[in-house]
């Protein structure tokens, strides 16, 4: 049995944070990332929570990301909003983008955030997540370094990729929270079979000849097996393109590897749409999605994209996140 520790939301910020400083990165750098940190293990995504801050650490110090780098905003259009990421952590850049990007979809009615020369963002649904609890629908988008192939082939050209939706609900909550890669299987979780010496799921991986396999190591030489097959693929090809051609940023194909630390930094990017829903629905919209979300509730055994998560949230801040022992070792090394 795995040994955890229990710890509060606001300890788990606070040790993301004091650990990213120690690595060397600056405290505007360090805030926002240890709060995401904090909301992703209170979504109960622990893969991409306090696990990824050794990560995080290790990339600082070997100059994958800047750890002071200093987001630049730029405002072309009034409903467009800019972030150069300047190779820094994608949590800064989004945090800056969105003190513009929700005020002026509130009076617009839609606005977007385009983000480049960014970095891995982590869970994307932390980030929509924020624009519903701030009453919009929040569409994002964020690519990756490439690891699907293209339909018939065996070469990755476009990452995982992944696209998340949120909606707001009467409570200042998401009510629907749809967040999903383009891969039938996050990367990080064929890493952690690599890790672990366990072999992966058939459908999961194609080694480097396009053949099914279960190997990861040979899964991670070859490509991520997309989602429903060619529709996957569609949907890389989506997020390829509202997340780097639409930003500027570093397409999937070229980006350097979120794992390890060789390549430099990435420089990938994010795609953001916050739209005002009760301007598009003349008021409409919260009775019409109480309705579509009773509908799918009202199934035995059903929940609504984002039920799980809400749920976990709720629960982690009353009784903390129970984390992997191991994992704090790490992280306490770092201090």
């Amino acid at each position: 049995m795995t040994a955890t520790e229990t710890l509060t939301l606001a300890e788990i910020e606070q040790l993301s944070y004091d650990a990213l400083i120690a690595a060397g990165t600056s405290p505007e750098n360090a805030a926002p990332l240890a709060k995401a940190t904090a909301m992703t293990e209170a979504d109960g995504v622990a893969s991409h929570g306090l696990a990824y801050i050794p990560i995080y650490a290790e990339h600082v110090q070997c100059g994958k990301v800047d750890g002071h780098a200093k987001p630049i905003l730029t405002l072309p259009k009034s409903s467009v909003v800019q972030v150069d990421a300047a190779t820094g952590f994608a949590h800064s850049a989004i945090e800056v983008g969105f003190e513009q990007l929700i005020p002026a979809a509130k009076e617009q009615g839609v606005a977007v955030l385009a983000i480049k020369n960014s970095y891995n963002c982590g869970v994307l649904g932390v980030h929509t997540q924020r624009l519903a609890q701030a009453g919009l629908m929040g569409i994002g988008f964020t690519n990756a370094p490439a690891s699907i192939a293209p339909t018939g082939g065996a070469k990755p050209v476009v990452g995982t990729n992944p696209f998340s939706i949120s909606a707001p609900g009467p409570r200042g909550q998401a009510e629907v929270l749809i967040d999903q890669s383009a891969s039938t299987i996050a990367k990080s979780e064929v890493m952690k079979h690599t890790r672990e010496g366990k072999p992966v799921p058939e459908g999961w991986v194609l080694d480097a000849e396009g053949n099914p396999t279960t190997d990861p190591t040979a899964g991670l030489k070859g490509s991520m097996v997309p989602s429903g097959g060619y529709k996957g693929v569609g949907i890389a090809l989506m997020v390829e393109m509202m997340a780097a051609a639409m930003s500027g940023a570093t397409l999937g194909k070229d980006a350097s590897p979120f794992s390890g630390t060789k390549g430099g930094p990435p420089k990938t990017g994010q795609f953001f749409i916050a739209i005002d829903p009760v301007a598009t629905s003349g008021g409409a919209f919260e009775a019409q999605l109480a309705t579509l979300t009773k509908a799918v509730r009202a199934q035995n055994g059903v929940r609504v994209p984002g039920d799980g998560r809400g749920t976990k949230r709720t629960q982690a801040a009353k009784e903390g996140v129970a984390v992997n022992v191991a994992t704090l070792q790490k992280i306490r090394a770092l201090l």
